[in-house]
């Protein structure tokens, strides 16, 4: 089973049983022909559609699919996503960061971020020199820098707060 949502919109309860397609509990007996790798033509209830997949990401398990002149935004849990939201376990991969300490002591080399500033998972934060070692420090989640506690040239201990998120 799969549960679909669209444009933030619209939820549906999709699975494919051995009698057909099941939508929401009712079967469709849609007549659905493969065009190519991203278009598809559905005859539904004497209704004819002309669908096609403008973008997908696996691993979000997001799509875009354009429904003749109109796009939708659609985002896909599987039984395990499901599985996951009924355990409250489904947030897990998304890092609540406050703060950044700093990981040992050091020497503040260079700082790439500023206050303000809207940073991605994985972006440089700043380069920290400990033991003649230059270690870059990348931001663990998407935020936004709230704080920035350190300047190059600065001499930091292991725990210090550095950054503010």
């Amino acid at each position: 089973m799969y549960k679909l949502n669209i444009n933030g919109k619209y939820a549906f309860e999709v699975d494919n049983t051995g009698e057909g397609l099941q939508i929401n509990g009712e079967i469709i007996n849609a007549n659905i022909k493969r065009i190519n790798s991203s278009q598809w033509h559905i005859i539904n209830n004497l209704a004819s559609y002309n669908v096609e997949v403008i973008n997908f990401n696996r691993s979000e398990k997001t799509a875009g699919i354009k429904v003749g002149n109109h796009i939708y935004t659609i985002t896909v849990k599987d039984q395990f996503d499901i599985l996951l939201d009924q355990l409250g376990l489904s947030n897990l991969n998304a890092a609540k960061v406050s703060d950044i300490k700093a990981p040992m002591p050091g020497l503040v080399l260079k700082v790439f971020v500023t206050e303000g500033m809207e940073i991605k998972k994985g972006d440089n934060l700043f380069i920290l020199e400990a033991m003649k070692m230059e270690n870059i420090i990348k931001a663990p989640a998407d935020s936004i820098i709230k704080t920035v506690k350190i300047k190059p040239g600065d001499k930091v201990e292991k725990g210090q707060i550095l950054l503010i998120f």
